[in-house]
């Protein structure tokens, strides 16, 4: 099997299997009871807390443990919008964000808020001078990805980061679910108020995540109850989850200082193959994040390449997994103003630390075989 499908989801590490185990099992206490099963409990959730922080480099009280990317952009982007909307209703993303992104945005419009979307580039990339133009006496929120989930460009974070600085109303939300572990980002260093991180990407547990949030801002919780996490995300602690989630974000921190170069390599080496394939037309920028590539095969439909692939025991995908359902055009390309023939026909490869040479070689001998097969079939 080749599995070129990373980051719709990622195979959970061993490691994490064993560390979501051995918590949900010695420590299946609930962290708030006062007998000492609940402080082992306790103690254990504030040890993973503390560990999620080194590895981000960030104080322990700025992690906020979530279900995942969803509900960290959610959190986010909400929980700025009603706790500061006082000082003003006007909010900032761009137009190739992620579905629980945009449609937090389109909720918010319907709430009395106002959205400016940021146009980009062909390549998918914001201009930050057009994101300071955007910026008005009640903007209180900018939110942009840090990579592309279709296309893996990488946005200029820092750049953002030192604009919104530059207005003490203004905070500055990242969603770095496709980043991490791949694209380094210092929170601090490019100004970040609130980031979110999902497990699942990064070869942890579906359902685990967190929300990076500044220390000293304050947000309006999406889920009210016991006052679990500072107040700012109730319910009884995933403690399991959240181990998992410590443990996938200590392994790939370790891959991404030690073999990030070899998965830059093995991108290029199968964008230098795929530009030599008359029918293959190549969306993603060459400087993009290392492990996603988006191409098109103007005349296949997606699904059609996918599922002969499928057939090869190869796994590639269309779109972002939360959206390959909707309609054929693929929002994020269009808004790049790239052709109808393009947007229709695109399909995401995306790699991971394990990924080798054999197996990007063997997946363009199909994809060839598979245009060819196809084309014969039009």
């Amino acid at each position: 099997m080749i599995y070129f499908d990373n980051s719709a989801t990622t195979k959970p590490f061993e490691e994490v299997m064993t560390a979501y185990q051995k918590a949900a099992i010695q420590f299946f206490a609930n962290p708030s009871s006062l007998h000492y099963l609940g402080s082992d409990a306790e103690r254990l959730l504030m040890r993973t807390r503390q560990a999620v922080a080194e590895q981000l480099r960030i104080e322990t009280e700025e992690v906020v443990f979530t279900s995942g990317g969803t509900e960290g952009n959610n959190l986010a982007i909400k929980g700025i919008a009603f706790q500061h909307q006082t000082r003003g209703k006007h909010l900032i993303t761009s137009s190739v964000e992620h579905p629980s992104v945009l449609e937090v945005f389109k909720e918010l419009e319907q709430n009395g808020f106002e959205v400016s979307y940021a146009s980009v580039d062909h390549s998918g990339k914001v201009d930050p001078e057009e994101i300071k133009s955007l910026i008005r006496k009640d903007t209180i929120l900018i939110s942009i990805m840090s990579v592309n989930n279709e296309l893996g460009t990488i946005q200029p974070i820092e750049e953002i980061g030192d604009i919104a600085g530059m207005y003490p109303k203004v905070f500055f939300h990242v969603d770095h679910v496709q980043g991490i572990g791949k694209v380094p980002l210092s929170l601090k260093k490019a100004k970040v108020d609130l980031c979110s991180i999902s497990g699942h990407k990064i070869h942890g547990l579906k359902g685990t995540g967190i929300l990076y949030v500044r220390k000293g801002v304050l947000l309006s919780p999406l889920f009210h109850g016991g006052g679990h996490e500072s107040n700012r995300r109730s319910g009884t602690e995933n403690l399991p989850g959240m181990v998992a989630f410590a443990k996938a974000l200590r392994k790939i921190k370790e891959k991404e200082k030690k073999q990030l170069n070899e998965l830059i390599h093995l991108r290029h080496h199968l964008i230098n193959h795929l530009n030599v394939m008359e029918e293959v037309i190549i969306n993603s920028p060459l400087s993009g994040a290392p492990h996603i590539i988006n191409v098109s095969v103007p005349g296949i439909k997606p699904e059609v390449m996918i599922h002969a692939l499928a057939k090869k025991d190869i796994f590639v995908s269309a779109k972002s997994a939360c959206s390959s359902k909707q309609p054929d055009v693929s929002s994020v390309l269009k808004a790049c103003n790239l052709k109808e023939n393009v947007t229709k026909s695109a399909i995401r490869i995306s790699l991971s630390y394990s990924s080798t040479i054999e197996e990007a070689d063997l997946f363009l001998e199909e994809f060839n075989s598979a245009i060819r097969y196809l084309e014969k079939g039009r």
